[in-house]
């Protein structure tokens, strides 16, 4: 059937935002996954060290998401009616709270660090790396929180290059850094695991500089004054009102995915199982390769129904999300067969101790088997985001990530002692069941009447 020219033009819309926002996000993925290359290069206690502070700094960026969602959707809907000043305005005020929420962070970082690692079970050598990571890479969240806050707003005015630059600058710094401060080259000394955190956190200090000068120069679409910073009453319960709830559900997400690493630090009796739990890194680290494309759909359809629906068109905000779905499922299907076939390859290449590799290849496999389900799950919370409909994905979070995930992950994991293939049975049932409950949200089309 031949497409209509309204729908060729979505189409056209939707490409000329996601090709920048896919560039991103391989370049977010290749700085977490340069991270753990280089670690793996190390052992296992420097690989669980990174591994512990990805997630605990995607608590960063979720408690960052109660700014950048807010500001995200309420920028879009400005933008879409046609009134820029005010888009511009609210930008500016959601970078003067990035200050606060950065620094609120970077202080629950620091001071949580060697409680997140008990929590893990690391003693000893384990327990002082990963402490001394976590506290040196709370640094870099003040930062990121300009960043990411920066970023959401000018995806909702439709500037996805922006970001892309500054990701791409953010990332080169990385890559140099760390592997100067690693290693010991030229005048850098050899640092070892502390100069691979080196290089996140100068790169992380040097993108927000560069995000700022782009700002103010005029050289994004939301050029920005100082006389536009402050706080407004106003203006801050707007976006804490929509990204409240996104935040709470990031929250109740991050929570659930590190109580599901304390399942996993669980495998084994004893002590802390280094090897799952550097097993279990390395696989999610990996599997974004499968979704990445479709957090970029997500967030770029995020855009066009946040500015369709400021518009008053309805119709195209319901059509947006939909397409983009059906842009991501066959590559994900791809990724299912690539991923069940290489996954020995994979470990042999990103881990040096035979042991991760035994333990993570069978598990690597089972995850395989959902990467569909999980790409329609990411690109239409995106799209419910976007609209503002922040509640629903919190009450799905709760149910999947809190109970499904951690109880019957612990269930097969530890109780009925499958490893890591049995926890990762409790995280395939939770991607499948909000699967199915935000595609059935999305579907139903109340959202397209959520004020914000």
């Amino acid at each position: 059937m031949e497409l209509t020219p309204k729908t060729d033009h979505l189409r056209r819309d939707l490409y000329l935002l996601v090709l920048p926002v896919l560039a991103e996000q391989l370049l977010i993925f290749g700085i977490g996954f340069f991270d753990t290359l280089l670690s793996g290069q190390l052992g296992k206690a420097e690989t669980s060290a990174i591994g512990l502070a990805a997630y605990v700094s995607w608590l960063g960026s979720v408690i960052f998401g109660v700014v950048g969602v807010g500001a995200n959707a309420i920028v879009a809907r400005h933008w879409g009616a046609g009134d820029f000043n005010e888009a511009r305005r609210v930008t500016a005020r959601s970078l003067t709270l990035s200050f606060f929420v950065g620094a609120i962070v970077f202080c629950l970082l620091r001071e949580l660090a060697s409680p997140f690692a008990l929590l893990m079970r690391m003693d000893g050598e384990q327990h002082r790396i990963a402490v001394e990571y976590l506290r040196f890479d709370a640094w870099s969240q003040f930062f990121a929180a300009f960043t990411q806050i920066a970023a959401c707003s000018l995806r909702g005015a439709g500037d996805m290059r922006t970001p892309l630059l500054v990701l791409t600058f953010t990332n080169v710094v990385n890559v140099l850094v760390a592997s100067a401060c690693m290693w010991g080259w030229g005048p850098f000394p050899e640092m070892g695991v502390t100069g691979i955190v080196t290089g996140t956190v100068i790169a992380q200090v040097c993108g927000a500089c560069l995000m700022a000068v782009l700002l103010f120069s005029g050289r994004s679409k939301l050029h920005l004054r100082l006389s536009e910073f402050g706080f407004d009453s106003a203006t801050t319960r707007r976006i804490t009102r929509v990204g409240g709830p996104a935040a709470l559900a990031g929250i109740a997400k991050v929570s659930g995915h590190f109580a599901f690493l304390m399942v996993i630090s669980r495998l084994s009796v004893g002590s802390f199982d280094g090897a799952a739990f550097a097993a279990h890194f390395v696989g999610v680290r990996i599997e974004a390769l499968s979704y990445l494309p479709a957090e970029a759909f997500g967030i770029a359809a995020a855009s066009l129904i946040g500015q369709a629906l400021g518009a008053g068109d309805l119709d195209r905000a319901r059509r947006a999300g939909r397409l983009a779905v059906r842009q991501c499922i066959g590559y994900a299907g791809m990724m299912t067969l690539v991923f069940f076939v290489l996954a020995p390859w994979i470990y042999e290449h990103m881990h040096r101790d035979p042991a991760v590799g035994l333990i993570g290849v069978p598990a690597f496999r089972l995850m395989s088997l959902y990467q569909i389900p999980n790409a329609i799950l990411i690109v239409y919370t995106c799209c419910l985001m976007g609209a503002g409909d922040t509640r629903f994905p919190l009450y799905c979070s709760l149910i999947g990530n809190v109970i499904v995930r951690v109880g019957l992950g612990y269930l097969c994991g530890v109780y009925w002692q499958g490893g890591l293939f049995g926890a990762w049975i409790g995280m395939g049932a939770d991607n499948i069941l909000r699967s199915m409950l935000i595609a059935w949200r999305y579907h139903a089309g109340h959202w397209v009447h959520t004020k914000v």
